[in-house]
């Protein structure tokens, strides 16, 4: 693991392929982590009856929706820096990321087969990261036009129905209403939030160089956090077998004992 370090880190590969990392960037997705252990952490204890709440209306709802559209900007941000720094060697990239981040969506497709069975997942925020890596390629070049495809993607089915279409190969899409599933993030709309973040990225870290610096303060909070942001991928597999069986061992002495 990389040690907690202050500022702008130089010269070590980045977790998404580029050559350097900027601290805003590990800071956001650090708060994006936290989010998202909390939401998880909520999700767990409604499983196993500690409290009820309606997880995906209302506040939490929308706090659910802005980690993973987070989680997906600051994909697409990454992806245009690589793109600035790599060249040529930019479509070779995104298909190893691309593929590696697919081999990771399967292992939680076959852990939630043998979980959840009732609810498997079949394209979850993991997939759609993956086959966004690889369209990144066809849309990176775009400039502003991205700006407006992720308008189009992202508020376009508050006019249309996509899934009505029931094209159920095409589920993953949009296409058709997904089955019974833990996890589903079809393309329309998500991938508006990786589109936006091309663009804010070829705007602010043209040709991979930032326009602007934010260096850390060095605190131990924002060191954490964005240490937290430079691990997010272990962290995303690891958290939620600790917690679920945290909560559920919980469950288990606090039904023993009363």
């Amino acid at each position: 693991m990389k040690s907690l370090s202050k500022g702008k880190i130089r010269g070590a590969e980045g977790e998404h392929g580029t050559k350097s990392r900027f601290f805003e960037i590990d800071l956001l997705r650090g708060i994006a982590v936290l989010m998202m252990v909390l939401f998880h952490f909520l999700w767990d204890l409604n499983y196993f009856e500690f409290i009820s709440v309606s997880l995906y209306e209302g506040f939490f709802g929308l706090f659910q929706k802005a980690t993973a559209g987070t989680f997906l900007f600051l994909v697409g941000v990454v992806l245009s820096i690589s793109f600035g720094k790599s060249g040529e060697n930019f479509q070779k990239k995104v298909f190893v990321r691309s593929a590696k981040i697919f081999s990771y969506a399967m292992l939680v497709t076959i852990f939630s087969l043998l979980f959840f069975p009732q609810e498997p997942i079949f394209f979850g925020i993991l997939h759609l990261i993956a086959v966004s890596i690889l369209l990144s390629t066809f849309f990176v070049r775009l400039g502003f036009l991205n700006l407006i495809l992720s308008a189009f993607f992202v508020f376009s089915p508050l006019f249309f129905d996509y899934s009505s279409q029931n094209l159920k190969l095409f589920f993953w899409i949009g296409l058709a209403k997904s089955p019974p599933a833990l996890d589903f993030f079809p393309l329309i709309p998500w991938f508006g939030a990786v589109l936006a973040g091309i663009f804010a990225g070829n705007y602010f870290y043209k040709n991979g160089t930032g326009k602007f610096e934010i260096k850390n303060p060095g605190t131990a909070l924002t060191d954490f956090v964005a240490f937290l942001g430079r691990h997010s991928l272990f962290i995303y597999f690891a958290h939620q077998p600790v917690l679920f069986s945290l909560v559920g061992i919980s469950k288990v002495i606090l039904f023993k004992t009363g």
